[in-house]
């Protein structure tokens, strides 16, 4: 993939520096560098999303897509504290992007926020925003869709893996668990 990645590259590196195929290739050479090395990527990323605010700054989605890609890889760096910062202002435009949380966008992005909000193990406010999106998932995405099963099944988790954990919890959690294994089965 990482050769891949340079052949893109080295391809439209010689186009003006706005030119939307450039652009692409840089990011495409940047996600494939985040898959083995997260180190040589990270730089590439912040340049694909400078430029995606410099040149395309209309479209509000190629940001949040270049910011998606930083974030993650900070993340695969282990820098989880400024990883969280970008997932939360990821998750704020896109609900202001979206009109509220209801869209799948919004939703992805918010689940993206619960797993850096678990992965920093900070359990209540993981709970909180889950809670939040599972009814607004439920009714735009339905109950059997996979994102809709995904927040559960980390709902599930966060309950049972939280270290106040109480025995209503692990209830809790164990019974949306197989509420999940029902529905993967059946879908």
């Amino acid at each position: 993939l990482v050769a891949l990645g340079w052949a893109a590259w080295k391809t439209y590196v010689g186009r003006p520096e706005g030119d939307g195929t450039r652009g692409s290739a840089l990011g495409i050479l940047g996600r494939a560098l985040a898959e083995s090395r997260p180190e040589e990527a990270l730089p590439v990323l912040e340049v694909t999303l400078a430029l995606a605010q410099r040149y395309w700054s209309n479209s509000e989605k190629a940001i949040l897509s270049a910011q998606s890609n930083v974030a993650s890889c900070l993340a695969s760096l282990g820098r989880q504290d400024q990883a969280l910062v970008v997932w939360r202002e990821i998750y704020a435009r896109d609900v202001a992007r979206c009109g509220g949380v209801a869209h799948e966008d919004a939703i992805m992005s918010g689940s993206n926020l619960a797993a850096a909000l678990g992965n920093l193990k900070n359990w209540n406010e993981m709970k909180t925003l889950l809670r939040e999106l599972l009814p607004a998932a439920r009714r735009s995405l339905g109950s059997d869709h996979d994102l809709t099963l995904r927040l559960n099944q980390t709902l599930a988790a966060c309950l049972m893996d939280a270290p106040e954990h109480t025995r209503d919890g692990l209830l809790e959690g164990l019974d949306i668990m197989q509420d999940v294994v029902r529905r993967r089965r059946r879908v």
